[in-house]
């Protein structure tokens, strides 16, 4: 296989924008992810989203010249620890490029963003039957937090916010 290259995505850069579109529809019609493409609305305000939110981070993968990879970052900030963290928030490699180590390049480029950024941790969330996902979060060092003092798990969970008209 050829060099992954890891890049600081440009998001005014027009070949960044398709390839942060490319690969994020291509990961929502993963049947574990939802199994649709982007909505078109979606396809059309993304780029102009992340542009405008004030602590994105995306970092792409090429192979070849051909954009391979993502990790979509948001700068969050511990309370506990009085320091920035980033969340991974997406995290997705090319369907035909899985198995070759690409994943495992952006977590190492999201540490090594973090640690840049002086980031107390990295936080993600993966779908408990993302079993693949999940194995590769713990190659690499991510683990269920586990609270010091009692070691109980902790669960991230949302709520979608339906917007009044």
């Amino acid at each position: 296989m050829a060099e992954v290259v890891i890049v600081e995505a440009d998001l005014h850069n027009t070949r960044h924008q398709h390839a942060i579109i490319q690969l994020l529809d291509e990961y929502s019609q993963e049947p574990i992810i939802g199994g649709k493409p982007l909505a078109a609305s979606v396809r059309n305000e993304l780029i102009a989203g992340l542009q405008q939110h004030p602590t994105t981070e995306v970092l792409l993968a090429f192979v070849d010249d051909q954009a391979v990879g993502i990790a979509v970052c948001f700068l969050g900030f511990s309370t506990f620890a009085a320091k920035r963290l980033l969340n991974l928030h997406d995290l997705a490699v090319a369907a035909k490029f899985r198995g070759q180590g690409i994943g495992r390049a952006l977590l190492e480029a999201v540490e090594t963003k973090a640690q840049a950024l002086s980031c107390c941790k990295v936080t993600l969330e993966v779908l408990e039957d993302n079993t693949r996902a999940r194995r590769a979060y713990q190659v690499t060092g991510f683990l269920p937090r586990a609270d010091d003092s009692t070691e109980r798990q902790t669960l991230f969970l949302s709520k979608p916010i339906v917007q009044a008209d």
